[in-house]
């Protein structure tokens, strides 16, 4: 048995794995590398031929882990695509968002006679491709043995970090010897808005775990609730000003929203007009109710006490571009929420070109902005900023809290490999991670007695 690590290798994004067995072969994985600048290359060639795959596994749905299925099937992969029920709704309208992203990056210019010319990169794939790579989800329950071959059975365990997420297990009998095999995914983090906490893993010989956060600690001071609270009374009731949130639509924007309904309905600060300016988070909420038996205990009682925990009295989801424009014209204080999380692109670069110059406006980052994207420039505190082709002065307050990562911090991590007894764990293959994650957490795993591999992209091991 083989195991080829393709993606996510000493990098964070473009997670695929390849495991062969001597006569099935299994994809894990199958995401976007948009770590470099030759983008289109790094993603619309395989190093495999997709034809001789048999089955896809997906984790989970974010676009670094299944976004380049559609490419996948264009360049001939025929079998199925197995993950969760809340994985395939998830992943169908983050794939049609990224269409939308693909089209967006073409621009059109008269030429000649009136015919169009498309500047700028061909796109990877169309909605038709989603279609069908939608058409070949096969959807399973966690804890379900799912039996692939008279030889490889599946079981998908919860791992937070995201609704429908999973650490896939893989059974392989071969040779006369029975290996287990897991790959946690991304790993999530205890008592996190909304998400069951992770589960413990069973057993296994080899472990491909993520390694995003190693040597990362969350904070431990205050709670998201008081930091919340504490944030919109400075920004909106103390001052009356404008308090925007940069937030991933599936997901973060979710618990955000959970967390200030709780704020709001306990009365804990007086009413503020929240906008969640996303059509695609509008679109992964109904998916979030769809699927309200995987929430968590504390935000199914909340359901039972007091209704849906993503609607409330406050609260407006903005979806038309026009009713977009016209929160400019909201004069009293208020809380946007909108996406790109990184500010690169989307609706909340509207917001801030016309907010970033206002000294009564706060902006709260909560989660990570990459090196390079404007969110990165905000928070290192450089006073101008480049919007619409125009430098702006940034006036603003800018904010910051990790309370509402999704990730696990290094002693998550931690606790997930170290669930595994040293002496049956063979090996443990950190993935999913910039070099001084790794190996702080392979420091950290090896002083713990487990033996270690931080791959390079296409290395291969037998397992």
């Amino acid at each position: 048995m083989k195991l080829t690590i393709w993606g996510a290798a000493q990098q964070v994004t473009g997670s695929m794995h390849l495991l062969q067995t001597n006569n099935y072969t299994l994809l894990i994985d199958c995401g976007l590398d948009y770590e470099k600048d030759t983008f289109q290359e790094e993603n619309e060639y395989f190093p495999f031929d997709p034809a001789e795959i048999d089955v896809v596994i997906l984790t989970h749905a974010h676009i670094d882990h299944s976004g380049n299925l559609p490419t996948l099937i264009r360049a001939g992969f025929k079998g199925q695509i197995l993950c969760t029920p809340p994985t395939a709704d998830l992943t169908e309208i983050l794939l049609l968002d990224s269409v939308n992203i693909f089209l967006s990056k073409q621009h059109k210019t008269k030429r000649g006679k009136g015919r169009k010319q498309h500047l700028g990169p061909r796109p990877l794939y169309l909605e038709k491709h989603v279609m069908d790579t939608v058409d070949r989800f096969v959807t399973i329950g966690f804890h379900k043995t799912f039996v692939l071959t008279d030889q490889i059975s599946l079981t998908f365990i919860p791992v937070g970090h995201l609704l429908g997420a999973a650490a896939p297990v893989l059974e392989i009998k071969e040779a006369g010897q029975t290996k287990k095999i897991a790959f946690t995914g991304d790993v999530g983090r205890k008592n996190y808005p909304v998400l069951k906490d992770p589960e413990t893993l069973p057993q296994v010989d080899y472990l491909i775990s993520e390694s995003t956060y190693g040597g990362k600690f969350h904070s431990t001071q205050g709670t998201l609730q008081d930091k919340l609270i504490e944030i919109i009374h400075e920004s909106c009731i103390k001052f009356p000003g404008r308090l925007i949130i940069p937030a991933f639509s599936i997901g973060r924007t979710q618990a955000l929203v959970y967390a200030l309904n709780k704020i709001f309905s306990q009365a804990l600060l007086p009413p503020v007009k929240v906008f969640v300016d996303s059509p695609l988070a509008a679109q992964a909420t109904k998916i979030y109710r769809k699927h309200h038996d995987l929430l968590n205990e504390d935000s199914r009682a909340f359901y039972k006490a007091s209704g849906d925990e993503f609607s409330f009295k406050e609260l407006s989801y903005v979806e038309e571009k026009k009713e977009s424009i016209s929160i400019s014209n909201y004069h009293e204080p208020c809380i946007i929420i909108s996406s790109a999380g990184m500010l690169e692109g989307g609706r909340i670069q509207d917001h801030l070109y016309h907010n970033i110059q206002n000294y009564y406006c706060t902006i709260l980052f909560i989660g990570y902005c990459a090196k390079g994207t404007l969110g990165n420039r905000l928070l290192r505190g450089d006073p101008i900023v480049r919007l619409r082709n125009r430098d702006l002065m940034v006036y603003a307050s800018i904010k910051q809290t990790d309370l509402l990562s999704g990730h696990g911090d290094h002693l998550d991590l931690l606790k997930m490999v170290k669930s595994q007894d040293t002496a049956l764990l063979k090996k443990v293959f950190l993935v999913h991670g910039e070099e001084k994650s790794l190996n702080s957490l392979a420091e950290a795993l090896t002083e713990e007695g487990y033996q270690v591999e931080i791959p390079f992209k296409g290395q291969s091991f037998e397992l």
